[in-house]
């Protein structure tokens, strides 16, 4: 498999081989190029049939170390709930508030908060005004934020359109430690980062000690990757079916579609088409990404700056026409 590598994370020989790679794999180094120019971009892990054809450090923390992955954090929940469906804690995505975990209602929540699915929350269509954006602030800085996300007024009925808000994915972390009684960092780490083989260390929890569900993970590059290839495997890692077939099918068919990035979404998947090639994002503020794309054989880690934006007119759009534009034609010639 071609490599190559502008500053190697890679010890030893592989490091002192780079050169000699770079003039094999010419396409490659344009994608190390173009990357690298993004002032924002931090590093980027790209994994072709299951072996490494990019692995740049531009700026920024190594390749090794946990980083802020922000709302790629949604994207490991939304596994997390494919892995309670899969041990039949949930008995399927269509199963209520109301029939999970009736305690996380509060007390004078409209009536059709019990009838919230896991669906409606695994795809942000809860309804309930946002939490995220300009909310955010407020929400964070509330006594008990399941409750505060739930006694939001509706702004659209339940299932009928994506209102993107970390709250549900709060609210839905909670659902999964209420039926599995663990909290969603022992879930985490025993259903994902163990048969992974990686880390994911304690992140953010709430005023009543419950990990923050859709934010603040933290994770490596090949942690990363390691979870991309996992999903674009059919939920198979090495010898272990860490998600079953069924859930990874059901993840990547489109629900709903994002507001501002026109992109599909499906069970924490932004998903789009480039090429007549389907790929799945999961996204995170500042341009963390994870991409995967099935017909390539491919999974793309992107790192960035957490403490700048990346709109879809801006950073990310500019990571999209490095995704469109150069890294899967280049992957297409590799094939």
């Amino acid at each position: 498999m071609r490599k190559v590598s502008r500053r190697s994370v890679i010890a030893g020989a592989a490091a002192l081989v780079a050169p000699r790679l770079r003039a094999q794999a010419p396409g490659w180094g344009t994608v190390a190029g173009k990357a690298g120019a993004l002032g924002q971009c931090h590093a980027v892990l790209i994994h072709q049939h299951g072996a490494p054809v990019v692995s740049e450090v531009f700026r920024g923390p190594q390749m090794g170390r946990s980083v802020p992955v922000k709302s790629v954090s949604k994207t490991i929940v939304a596994a997390l709930t494919g892995a309670a469906v899969d041990r039949g804690e949930i008995p399927s995505p269509q199963a209520t508030l109301g029939e999970l975990a009736p305690g996380l209602i509060p007390g004078g929540a409209d009536p059709r908060v019990a009838a919230i699915t896991v669906e409606d929350l695994v795809t942000m269509q809860a309804g309930l005004e946002r939490t995220s954006g300009a909310n955010y602030g407020g929400w964070v800085s509330s006594a008990n934020w399941v409750s505060n996300a739930l006694s939001r007024p509706f702004v659209a009925q339940p299932g009928s359109r994506m209102l993107y808000s970390t709250g549900s994915f709060h609210v839905l972390g909670a659902v999964l430690s209420e039926v599995s009684e663990k909290s969603l960092l022992t879930l985490t780490r025993e259903r994902i980062a163990g048969p992974l083989g990686i880390d994911i260390p304690a992140w953010t929890r709430d005023p009543q000690g419950r990990y923050l569900g859709g934010n603040e993970m933290s994770m490596s590059m090949l942690a990363m990757v390691r979870f991309g290839e996992m999903y674009r495997r059919n939920g198979l890692w090495e010898d272990t079916q860490v998600l079953s077939p069924g859930w990874i099918k059901a993840s990547f068919q489109p629900v709903t579609r994002s507001p501002w990035s026109g992109l599909r979404y499906g069970y924490g998947w932004f998903l789009g088409t480039s090429g007549g090639d389907d790929y799945a994002l999961a996204r995170g503020y500042g341009g963390q990404v994870i991409c995967v794309v099935p017909k390539l054989a491919m999974t793309i880690a992107i790192t960035s700056d957490p403490t700048r934006p990346a709109r879809s007119g801006g950073y990310f759009g500019d990571l999209m026409e490095l995704i469109d534009g150069t890294i899967l034609p280049v992957a297409r010639a590799e094939l």
